[in-house]
């Protein structure tokens, strides 16, 4: 008997029809809803169990629980990121960003799950992390799996990522127009009215659900009434905007050195790190009281979302010195618990900061123009939105997100105008990066407005360009610059003057000129016809390749010198048109690369295998042994996929011989890991047992 062909569950409907649509988003409105009900509750006891239950059973124990709790909800959080969902780890909102653009918007199911367990285990015992990235990519995942199972297109799961995102702000902060608009800026890059009807529809129903849940007040309460006192303040506005910006982009350099500090630590195993950030993190704690006089209850202020401080300040009861204090260790706790693998968002830190950067600002400049400020509450609340803009660039979520988290219209004046300024300021710093694209920036994932942009984008000049390239004098003869053009075979000469700096830029086209014109070529200098520095399209070695091509393109040129930016008249080399051949190789293995790494995800601990990366140091004893030697010593259930070589991919087969440097992928059992980094850089191979051989890839 023939079997019935199954059909997605959406041929059942039209999937065309807007109704059908809107009663998706519409579940997945209730979906997120519930989800931020159930990861506020966990959140709350996990809280409950660390900071009143564990205190009160080792009271003559003292202040240790503020180490223990972090260190063992790092312990447990490790464990659960490394061997279920990786892509629980860190605040979320990129992960989603980068399934939006290179997945069609399709997230694993288990991903919503770990990421619940993973950042209400983090917040609960104490990790410098917020609510809304783990709510955001908890609410995404909903919808991506309901777009999945019903066999949506990719446009229609990417519209009901974005509707989960809306619902988990909404339902989480009790602010459904900043999660409709956090949706549509930051995840798709969209405001097209095709994606707003569904995203409305689903942050209503969450956060209608989340009101009769947790009520329908504000994350935040303001004592007063904050407005503007005087219209001198629009003098001192922008000046702490102009500062903010510097705050945020130092939190964000900060985040990401601390990522690449912990990423360098390979003596301690990737899933053990998070209880190594909640034991600094508990030291920090027990510092804090000493450093600035203020004790705590309950737990260390700069520990857990921190709401009741950022109250604090907006009520102005906090001095100068403490919210200085207060201020670097949320920076420093925070970076801590993402950059050792903690799960969290950036967006509460940023609130945190960002309220205690204003009030340090207000009582600072109060010192010099008393009478003429707001409250330091004022400043402390313009502050938050200010700190959120300079590190997601997101202006118009950072100033609905304020108003609707404290319900107060006074100050939306200065805080619009000191949020724009702080945007421009942090795009100028950022190069146009925000702190959730950068993350992918640094995978070679590069989006603009939701989506992945030119290939060339993803490489850099300095990984392509030509160094030492051929320089000539500005007093060179044209008789002598004609030899030699012929001697190089080049179209294009660099000019250095006598102190090695770069004077300027002779072309093949400028001397046909020249000997058109009928100039005298024994007693013409190259500094005639030549183009001067002042004159001269350039480029930097960290801007991408695409950027020098479109200033190529744009002037006709066939060649750029590149300088330093701190010196533009020191010369690093020369981008010319076959580095730009040569970049769009890189380009496709980089993008090859990632393709590979997304499938690698998808399919990352079915049934106990996965796929892993090493990279071959100069001491390991598999450099200059070819495949086939290593292969006997391998784990058995082990292949070689590719080789990652200077810019290419290589297929290993028998006799290619391994380098240092080399970046191997290999498909391996979960358990024989440890073995095959024993076996790679640490095993003395015996040459002798050849039968003990292992299935490799070609």
């Amino acid at each position: 008997m023939t079997a019935k062909k199954r059909f997605p569950l959406s041929n059942y409907w039209n999937t065309s029809s807007e109704t059908f649509f809107i009663a998706t988003a519409f579940l997945v409105g209730i979906g997120a809803g519930l989800g931020a009900i159930i990861f506020r509750y966990l959140i709350r006891s996990i809280e409950w169990i660390g900071y009143d239950w564990f205190p009160e059973l080792t009271q003559n124990w003292g202040n240790a629980y503020i180490v223990i709790i972090p260190a063992v909800g790092g312990l447990i959080v490790g464990p659960l990121i490394y061997f279920f969902a990786r892509e629980a780890k860190g605040h979320g909102v990129p992960e989603v960003m980068e399934a939006v653009a290179l997945r069609g918007g399709r997230i694993r199911p288990i991903v919503a799950v770990i990421k619940s367990l993973a950042s209400s285990i983090t917040i609960g015992s104490g990790g410098s992390v917020g609510r809304e990235g783990p709510i955001v990519q908890i609410g995404a995942a909903l919808g991506s799996t309901v777009g999945q199972k019903l066999g949506l297109s990719d446009d229609r799961i990417r519209n009901l990522v974005a509707c989960g995102a809306a619902g988990g702000i909404a339902a989480t902060f009790n602010a459904p127009i900043a999660g409709v608009v956090f949706a549509l800026e930051i995840i798709l890059g969209d405001f097209s009215v095709r994606y707003f009807s569904s995203v409305v529809v689903s942050a209503v129903t969450a956060s209608v659900i989340g009101r009769a849940v947790l009520g329908n007040e504000p994350a935040f309460h303001i004592p007063l009434e904050y407005g503007v006192k005087s219209l001198w303040e629009f003098a001192v506005y922008p000046v702490l905007g102009i500062l903010a910006a510097f705050v945020g982009v130092l939190f964000v350099r900060m985040l990401y050195w601390s990522e690449d500090l912990f990423a360098k630590w390979k003596s301690v195993p990737e899933w053990l790190q998070p209880m190594f950030g909640g034991i600094l993190l508990g030291v920090i704690g027990l510092l804090y009281p000493r450093l600035t006089g203020v004790s705590w209850e309950h737990m260390p202020q700069i520990f857990n979302v921190g709401y009741n401080t950022i109250e604090s300040a907006l009520a102005n009861d906090l001095a100068l010195k403490t919210v200085l204090i207060l201020l670097a260790l949320k920076m420093l706790a925070t970076s801590i618990t993402l950059g050792t693998g903690g799960s969290g968002g950036v967006f509460a830190p940023g609130l945190f900061m960002g309220a205690m950067f204003g009030a340090a600002f207000e009582l600072s400049v109060n010192k010099l123009l008393p009478g003429i400020l707001a409250p330091a509450g004022a400043y402390a609340l313009v502050g938050m939105a200010a700190l959120f803009a300079s590190t997601a660039h997101a202006p118009l979520t950072a100033i609905l997100i304020l108003f609707e988290l404290t319900g107060d219209y006074q100050i939306m004046l200065p805080l619009m105008f000191t949020v724009v300024i702080t945007t421009i300021v942090s795009q100028r710093l950022l190069k146009g990066e925000n702190i959730y694209s950068l993350k992918l920036t640094r995978r070679g994932v590069h989006l603009q407005r939701g989506r992945d942009i030119d290939i060339l984008h993803g490489v850099l000049v300095s990984e392509v360009l030509t160094t030492n390239p051929s320089t000539i004098s500005p007093d060179l003869s044209l008789k002598e610059l004609s030899e030699v053009f012929a001697r190089s075979r080049r179209r294009g000469l660099v000019i250095l003057d006598n102190n090695e700096k770069l004077w300027g830029l002779v072309t093949i086209s400028d001397l046909e000129q020249a000997i058109e014109r009928g100039v005298g070529l024994s007693n013409t200098r190259v500094k005639e016809i030549a183009t001067k520095h002042r004159r001269l399209l350039v480029t930097y070695p960290d801007e991408s390749i695409g950027d020098a091509l479109n200033k190529m393109s744009r002037k006709g040129f066939g060649r750029l010198p590149v300088v330093t930016r701190e010196d533009p008249e020191k010369l690093v080399g020369l981008v010319q048109q076959q580095d730009i051949v040569k970049a769009y190789n890189l380009a496709l293995t980089k993008r090859a690369e990632i393709q590979h790494r997304t499938k690698r995800m998808q399919m990352r601990n079915i049934d106990g295998t996965e796929f892993i990366d090493l990279t071959l140091e100069d001491s390991s004893t598999a450099v200059g042994r070819s495949v086939e030697e290593i292969a006997r010593k391998l784990p058995h259930e082990c292949i070689l996929i590719s080789i990652r070589r200077e810019g290419s991919v290589l297929i290993p087969h028998g006799e290619t011989r391994l380098q240092s440097g080399d970046k191997l992928t290999a498909f391996i059992q979960s358990q024989d890991i440890d073995a095959l980094r024993h076996c790679l850089n640490e095993a003395e191979y015996d040459q002798k047992n050849a039968e003990d051989s292992s299935p490799l890839a070609g």
